[in-house]
């Protein structure tokens, strides 16, 4: 990974590039005083992270890194100061982390490790994004390729590509595969469907001039799908992000609530991939949460309220969350949405737990109707 430093203070210079070159796979490009040189070098040093000061002479960092991204518009923003005001601003830019100083190398060896993925993940979207390919397991399962959707020679096909893509490249053994597609098959069937199905899955690779493997190792199977992306991966990636930043810009935002279009593997009906359906649920739901604690902080009260809608939409009967949009709408004069929030609250918990709302939310109905 190739990273610039920009920083006014050479000592500071000194000290980041240090620590930076013992820890390993980072390799610094080009370092500059000066900050408008460095804006100006950035297109030729084909950086993937850009670590750089807010606080410097002629330009504050936040507006070198909104210049930076107009030039190089996937390198990433690591900012390194002694300043903590300027997070928000930061955060907005799309920045990866913020370095106050001084920090230690432990910390920034977390940085440079949530760089590392980041890029990954980036050169693999840019891969697919080039080759057409991309997978979609929010809403469904579907291959996307530069002609189109993938066709299915059969359902069991369709199943046997998404559960080897939902093991994201492991080995499974040939045994689990079978308990898992065809569990109440007779073995010598079941072993048949297999070996039909591997040899449709690789006959519709070929066919659709795919870069896509399905590998014998050992006693399993396991698909290479180097070069490909999924809505899955890159959801991870945000929810990742914002988890760890405590923040989500509205970029991110939207990113994320176009990647969900429903549940992972919706409509499906493959009971081996519950587990991760929940899993990313919740994952959705917690990164709607910090969604709506950062928009409140930063008095965007529409997209808190509308985070709070979707995870309502995703949980009806989580109380908690009904109670924070009811109290937004009242703190915002919607008396009427605030009742419509309450009446779909209490008919979910109701319909989905059988019991009564809890005191705290009928007090809370009680102070405006």
């Amino acid at each position: 990974m190739r990273v610039v430093l920009i920083d006014d203070e050479e000592n500071a210079l000194n000290i980041l590039e240090i620590l930076l070159r013992e820890i390993d796979g980072v390799t610094v490009a080009g370092r500059f005083t000066n900050p408008l040189q460095g804006i100006e070098a950035m297109e030729g040093l084909q950086a993937d992270a850009v670590f750089l000061d807010i606080q410097m002479p002629g330009i504050l960092g936040v507006e070198a890194a909104r210049r930076i991204k107009a030039i190089v518009p996937h390198i990433q923003i690591v900012f390194t100061t002694a300043y903590s005001e300027y997070a928000v601003e930061a955060f907005e830019i799309q920045s990866i982390d913020y370095l106050l100083k001084p920090f230690t190398k432990d910390r920034l060896r977390n940085t440079v490790a949530r760089l590392a993925k980041a890029v990954s993940v980036q050169s693999r979207v840019e891969a697919a994004s080039g080759a057409g390919i991309y997978v979609q397991c929010f809403g469904g399962f579907q291959i996307h390729t530069a002609g189109g959707l993938l066709p299915w020679k059969t359902n069991k096909e369709r199943e046997l590509c998404a559960y080897l893509m939902h093991h994201e490249g492991n080995q499974i053994d040939a045994g689990t595969i079978l308990n898992s597609l065809w569990p109440e098959s007779e073995l010598t069937k079941a072993r048949t469907y297999l070996y039909t199905c591997i040899s449709y899955l690789r006959k519709s690779f070929q066919a659709s001039s795919l870069d896509l493997k399905v590998n014998k190792i050992g006693r399993g199977y396991a698909i290479d799908a180097t070069g490909m992306t999924s809505d899955v991966e890159e959801f991870i990636a945000i929810a990742e992000t914002a988890a760890a930043e405590e923040a989500l810009n509205e970029k991110q935002y939207e990113r994320m609530n176009a990647l969900h279009k429903g549940e992972y593997l919706q409509d499906c009906d493959f009971d081996w991939a519950m587990w991760k359906r929940e899993d990313l649920k919740s994952r959705y739901i917690r990164t709607l949460r910090i969604a709506y604690s950062h928009f409140m902080r930063n008095g965007n009260v529409v997209l808190a309220a509308d985070s709070l809608r979707r995870v309502l939409d995703v949980s009806p009967d989580s109380e908690k969350d009904g109670r924070d949009l009811i109290q937004l709408y009242i703190n915002t004069d919607k008396r009427n949405e605030a009742l419509k929030i309450f009446r779909q609250l209490d008919h979910a918990v109701r319909e989905n737990l059988g019991v009564e709302l809890e005191e705290e939310t009928v007090r809370l109905y009680q102070s405006f109707a």
